[in-house]
């Protein structure tokens, strides 16, 4: 048996569960073997974002509706206001020079230049994701990548992973689903997907999910519709969204949220900060909150779509991330990402820079243009020259954690139910489109992987192993 080993030769015990206090974490910096995992992936390919590198975006504006000030004190979602933003789309897998209407799940990047600070909401147009601990990411991702041998997509590598990694099931359904191929940005959902927190002025916290929902409707496309779109227009999704908004047809989203107070999370039955799991909208509805409307195309692509960062650790008083191990992971591979893909002083690009007053002492380094002024002797902190300091009127409300430190995977090993639920809600229509989509997509995949997918879903339902396996041997008899 060949043990697997860091690039120093160090034995890696565990290459599955990230170091976390307690089962429901948070996240350990000193889990090194993670650390190290996240910051090579974001080295691995320059200069396109290592993943998302395909994307189009806008300026337009959130606008607040509805009184949420029970759950957050932030000024951006207090009703009434309006805050100027910027939405980057993206496919994933796909690298800067992929067409738009291919399979895959899309990017939906939301920055907003509020009066405290920038806001960046960093999720996608699928409410889960195919993995729940970042410790798995980057070997998911290299699935979705080249193989480096052949330099070619591989459906097995991807099949052979999902297979392995049962929790990818719920993702995978909806990947392979009707939904698989929006037609365009606008007529897709977006979701934060992970669990964030709201905190109120009276410093309680509160559990929450965004979604944003599309008023133009949903739309996609089928694998034949798309093969034909993208034998004539492989930015087909960023030409809809840039013609649109040149014609004033602005596209819109209604923003509502999911709630569940920070108690609850102990006894409701499930663990909340499971990424590949969606909360019951009859135990938690929605909340309407508000829209936002996209209504001005960028002047150029490069400066203020390419350059645009984005990550889950900026958030402003009242809005904060979760004991999600995906997402505190992100809170460092993000902008780590950006540091090196842009340059340390990304921030201070315009597309990047808050509308507020930045006072900081991290100066040094390449990029600063000088937009961070430096009015005092001090350079450090704390100092005797009234340089800025600390407010600790701004600290969150302590967050309650348990037991010991270790490497724990989650304790619900259900990979089945949720898939189970979406697959039955499902028309006729569109589980034929769900068998051949998969069909499809297992084009070279291995017999053993293919054995190992119909065994999984078989566990999901019969019907739909037998549906799969239905679509495959027609595929082969056309084949033959």
């Amino acid at each position: 048996m060949k043990r697997l080993t860091t690039t120093f030769g160090n034995v890696v015990a565990d290459n599955q569960n990230s170091l976390t206090a307690g089962k429901r974490g948070p996240v350990l910096l000193q889990d090194y073997k993670l650390i190290e995992k996240l910051a090579h992936q974001n080295r691995e390919r320059i200069p396109e974002r290592a993943v998302h590198a395909k994307g189009g975006g806008a300026y337009g504006k959130l606008v607040i509706t509805e009184d949420i000030s029970k759950y957050t004190k932030a000024s951006v979602l207090q009703k009434g206001e309006t805050t100027r933003m910027l939405a980057r789309f993206s496919t994933v897998a796909g690298e800067a020079g992929a067409a738009d209407a291919e399979r895959d799940v899309r990017g939906f990047a939301l920055k907003f230049y509020t009066k405290e600070g920038n806001w960046d909401l960093v999720g996608n147009n699928t409410p889960v994701f195919f993995v729940r601990d970042a410790y798995k990411f980057p070997d998911f991702i290299h699935t979705q990548k080249r193989d480096p041998h052949t330099y070619l997509r591989s459906n097995n590598a991807q099949w052979d992973f999902w297979t392995l990694v049962p929790e990818s099931l719920h993702q995978v359904t909806i990947l392979m689903s009707d939904r698989g191929i929006p037609a365009s940005f606008r007529n897709m959902h977006g979701f934060g997907s992970h669990t964030y927190s709201l905190i109120n002025a009276n410093n309680e916290r509160f559990w929450v999910k965004f979604h944003f929902k599309t008023a133009q409707g949903i739309k996609n496309l089928t694998n034949e519709e798309a093969a034909n779109v993208i034998a004539k227009d492989r930015e087909s999704n960023l030409r809809d969204l840039h013609n649109a908004i040149e014609k004033g047809d602005f596209p819109r989203w209604n923003f509502k949220i999911q709630i569940m107070p920070e108690s609850e999370a102990k006894t409701c039955g499930f663990n909340p900060f499971d990424l590949t799991k969606v909360w019951s909208h009859k135990d938690y509805p929605l909340i309407d909150v508000g829209y936002f409307e996209l209504n001005e195309n960028p002047k150029n692509y490069f400066n203020e779509i390419e350059q645009a960062a984005f990550s889950p650790s900026n958030v402003v008083p009242g809005i904060s991330i979760s004991p999600d191990k995906m997402l505190q992971a992100r809170t460092f591979s993000y902008p780590d990402a950006q540091r090196y893909r842009i340059g340390t002083h990304y921030a201070q690009l315009p597309v990047n820079r808050p509308i507020n007053k930045v006072n900081t002492y991290t100066v040094g380094g390449n990029m600063n243009n000088g937009s961070y002024e430096v009015k005092t002797k001090a350079y450090y902190e704390p100092n005797s020259y009234n340089g800025p300091v600390e407010d600790n009127s701004f600290l969150e409300p302590d967050l309650e954690l348990e037991g010991v430190a270790a490497r724990f995977g989650y304790d619900d090993e259900d990979y089945y139910s949720q898939p189970r639920a979406l697959f039955n809600l499902m028309s006729e229509c569109q589980k034929n489109q769900l068998f051949n989509n998969i069909a499809d997509s297992m084009e070279g995949v291995s017999k053993e992987v293919i054995k190992r997918a119909l065994g999984h879903f078989e566990k999901i339902s019969p019907d739909y192993a037998k549906g799969v396996e239905s679509a495959l041997k027609s595929k082969c008899k056309s084949c033959c």
